[in-house]
């Protein structure tokens, strides 16, 4: 669709050149001069131009410059009209790899800041360019994107500006440069945005003076913030968001409320938008989704990858999924420090990029639609979590969760021997994501397992051709997640092994051969349930059913794309955070 636009525009600009010719015949031989200089013609030497012409050199320019003008605005209007489907819109995002300072931690000047920060922006202003020539509305760039990262609060301050409230003031920084001061990054973002004509989303440090009489006003007196801001196609301020969860973001501060940021758009309507760690938490993400029913979100992120469950692509797609929304989601590019995984999510599709290897950023245009698809879950959805305990199968197995061979107590990592008769699941525990998750292997070509650690008790049917030289197992956790941030996690999760060992149970992987035919489920107390769903090479794939049956949650598969890396349902239990 894009090239058959890309033809129809350039013939519909070829159209007019020929019609230049019209626009001219008031002065007939300025006319001629026009129309062949438009087609690529050489211009008539002086000798045989009319005599008639008796135009001055400015009024010539002053013509030729409104015919091309006339002819850049017909061409836009073709090509918008066929790029621009209607009910969809063209989204872009930039997986940027940063230029950082050599030493965060070291105090540098305004001057020296703002030339770091200006390399950054002229990626940016690069990216821009491409996106507009694929007919983007709205392009996202990264958390962390222009200044970088590591910073004490004293060493960010040179990096900081001032962002006003969109809803107090109306500002154009590009149009009105000297309104507030300290605003030079502003300003270069707002000129991008009004030059392509698209909405902008980019991520930044902001300073706020607060007076020593608020009682969380820092001792400097002055507020800084982890902030996103949002342009219009004309270049206008229209929202702003300050980062609430915080990652060891020791030179920011949280924001004394919770800031719900949305913005309007006349291609998809409304979108929402927050940060990084925030997708994690029922502020402000969920609150935001649920109380203004958005279905557009715009997602810059500076995401660590962690396998086996929380890897930037994996658990993207799953929100998108699990609420039924589109997601933009821009990440840093840094795979020293695990950093990849950007893309544009839809419910049941997704345009991703995932690479370890390659050292330079990219940048992704695709076409959504603006109301995602409704996911049909084939499953019942009548029920719910908090309902009465019913076993989906009668055959599952029954399981001692006191196993006598593995002693959680006595050890945090330990696996137990196989054994020979493989008709008896054996259970061991692992860590896994720094939880203490409770496993069971998979044996043979099929069967049908059960595992449970507190309330949450895990399902799974599986099948496959042929036993590969692979181990999987399924395995539950239920309780306080408590490193790298403190959040309440119920998870069913198959997952394959990083060798043939019990103590590999839990490492990162991030290839498979096995094509695994399966049926997840658990009896979860919460209704906040993620859907991960990662195969071999980073790819993602998508469940055939999804939903709750018989009070338990589940999601399932046949016909895999490619060997199976991880299959899992998420809760989060926000209440018991």
């Amino acid at each position: 669709m894009e090239g058959a636009s890309t033809l129809q525009s350039a013939r519909g600009c070829g159209w007019l050149q020929g019609c230049n010719i019209a626009l001219w015949t008031a002065e007939e031989g300025l006319a001629l001069h026009c129309a062949r200089e438009a087609l690529g013609a050489p211009a008539a030497r002086p000798s045989q131009r009319p005599p008639t012409l008796r135009l001055d050199l400015l009024t010539k320019v002053m013509l030729e410059a409104c015919c091309m003008v006339f002819l850049l605005l017909f061409c836009y209007q073709v090509a918008s009209a066929e790029i621009h489907r209607e009910g969809h819109y063209v989204a872009a995002v930039y997986e940027h790899r940063p230029i950082l300072s050599p030493n965060p931690a070291t105090l540098t000047d305004r001057r020296s800041a703002l030339e770091l920060m200006s390399r950054n922006l002229y990626i940016y202003e690069e990216q821009v360019i491409a996106a507009a020539k694929q007919g983007a509305q709205i392009i996202v760039f990264p958390e962390d994107g222009i200044h970088g990262f590591n910073f004490t609060r004293e060493t960010i301050y040179p990096y900081l500006e001032f962002v006003p409230c969109p809803q107090s003031v109306k500002w154009n920084p590009c149009r009105e440069p000297h309104l507030f001061s300290d605003t030079e990054v502003l300003q270069r973002l707002s000129c991008m945005a009004l030059r392509s004509k698209m909405f902008l989303v980019a991520n930044m440090g902001a300073k706020q003076p607060c007076e020593y009489n608020d009682p969380l006003c820092p001792p400097d007196g002055r507020y800084h913030f982890n902030t996103d801001v949002v342009f219009n196609a004309n270049g206008t301020l229209v929202a702003r968001y300050r980062k609430q969860n915080l990652y060891f973001e020791y030179a920011f501060n949280t924001p004394p409320e919770v800031d719900h940021a949305l913005f309007d758009t006349p291609f998809a309507g409304k979108f929402g938008m927050f940060t990084c760690f925030d997708i994690l938490f029922y502020e402000p993400a969920v609150s935001l989704i649920k109380k203004y029913n958005v279905k557009q979100v715009v997602y810059p992120t500076a995401w660590m990858n962690q396998l086996p469950l929380l890897s930037a692509v994996e658990f993207q797609q799953a929100f998108a999924t699990a609420f039924n929304i589109n997601v933009l989601a821009a990440n840093i590019h840094h795979p020293t420090l695990g950093m990849t995984g950007s893309g544009i999510y839809t419910p049941l599709k997704s345009f991703i990029y995932h690479d370890m290897e390659s050292r330079d950023g990219k940048l992704i245009v695709a076409e959504i639609s603006v109301m995602p698809p409704e996911y049909e879950p084939h499953l019942e959805s009548n029920a719910g979590p908090g309902k009465g305990i019913e076993y989906p199968h009668n055959n599952f197995a029954s399981l001692p969760i006191d196993d006598q061979v593995c002693n959680k107590e006595q050890k945090a990592h330990c696996w137990v021997a196989e054994k020979e008769d493989k008709e008896v699941p054996l259970i061991f525990y692992r860590e896994m994501m720094y939880d203490n998750f409770t496993l069971v292997p998979l044996w043979g070509t099929k069967g049908e397992l059960q595992v449970c650690a507190n309330t949450l008790c895990c399902y799974l049917s599986y099948q496959r051709p042929t036993i590969s030289d692979e181990l999987y197992a399924l395995g539950v956790f239920d309780g306080l997640h408590t490193v790298h941030g403190t959040y309440y996690v119920q998870v069913c999760a198959l997952v394959k092994c990083g060798g043939l060992s019990y103590s590999t149970c839990g490492q990162e992987v991030t290839d498979a051969t096995a094509l695994i035919d399966f049926q997840l489920g658990g009896n979860f107390s919460t209704s906040y349930i993620f859907p991960l769903l990662l195969m071999s090479g980073m790819k993602l794939d998508f469940t055939d059913h999804l939903g709750w049956k018989n009070n338990y949650y589940f999601m399932s598969k046949s016909g895999p794309s490619s060997g199976l890396v991880t299959a899992a349902l998420y809760g989060r239990w926000y209440e018991r955070d």
